[in-house]
């Protein structure tokens, strides 16, 4: 079975060394190498990656890999199927991945509970809902039959988040011909100027959004599978940057 994960980093980090992982560097255009593939080569939008963050990785793999199956994860953040004391000895093997591929054709993460928040009000309060508003006209006018799935998702309050993926190659290319055509087009509607670089990577966020809206909309079977975090998460920051968020207004300034 021929399975491409890329990592996607932007710095050195650890790497699985399972030889379906292909570290990637993101953002490579213009910058110095840390020894890693980039994803300057071939087609790509390694320039846009300020904006698009880990999406112009997964564009280079859709463009360049020929893999069966393609996937993407991140450095700081992978599938597992079994929990330890030990993160790195944890990542999802090929050996754990190729008897759930041979029943089903995605895989995906275990979705983010909000509870309190839909993922339209989340983004609204975390980040600026104009985004999802353009994002919805787009859908309208590019592709109509996609509304419903839309506003579904929208007022769902869970999601599988993290742009974090493995599909068969076929319909990686569905997905990824849908998914950069909307953002393309909202990349043309959204003035970034003056934005902080956190705000500015608004594209790579709303994609986060908009892979359900493809799944429930296509019907399409997944595989949920854990995701592990290899670095200490604060919790704690975490809860209260969300609940600050929602009550006082405050949009995230980075990453939680």
């Amino acid at each position: 079975m021929d399975i491409k994960i890329i990592v996607a980093t932007h710095r050195t980090f650890w790497m699985p060394r399972d030889d379906m992982y292909l570290p990637l560097q993101v953002g490579k255009a213009g910058k110095e190498s840390i020894g890693f593939a980039g994803d300057d080569t071939g087609e790509n939008i390694s320039e846009k990656n300020s904006n698009f963050s880990e999406l112009t990785g997964l564009y280079w793999a859709w463009k360049n890999l020929q893999a069966d199956y393609i996937g993407l994860v991140h450095y700081r953040r992978h599938f597992s199927v079994k929990r330890g004391d030990d993160k790195q000895s944890s990542v999802l093997t090929r050996s754990q991945l190729e008897p759930i591929l041979r029943r089903v054709d995605v895989v995906v993460p275990k979705k983010r509970k909000y509870y309190i928040e839909t993922i339209y009000s989340h983004y609204a309060h975390t980040n600026d809902g104009a985004h999802l508003d353009m994002t919805r006209q787009i859908i309208a006018e590019r592709c109509p039959e996609y509304l419903g799935s839309f506003d579904r998702v929208m007022n769902m309050r869970s999601a599988h988040m993290f742009n974090m993926l493995i599909m068969k190659r076929e319909l990686l290319d569905r997905y990824c011909r849908w998914l950069f055509d909307i953002l393309f087009e909202l990349e043309k509607r959204v003035d970034t100027v003056g934005m902080t670089p956190f705000e500015a990577r608004l594209f790579g966020r709303v994609s986060e959004r908009l892979l359900d809206v493809w799944l429930l909309q296509n019907d399409i079977p997944y595989k949920e599978i854990q995701y592990i975090h290899m670095e200490p998460e604060n919790w704690l920051k975490k809860i209260w940057g969300f609940l600050e968020a929602k009550f006082t207004g405050r949009k995230y300034h980075k990453s939680m």
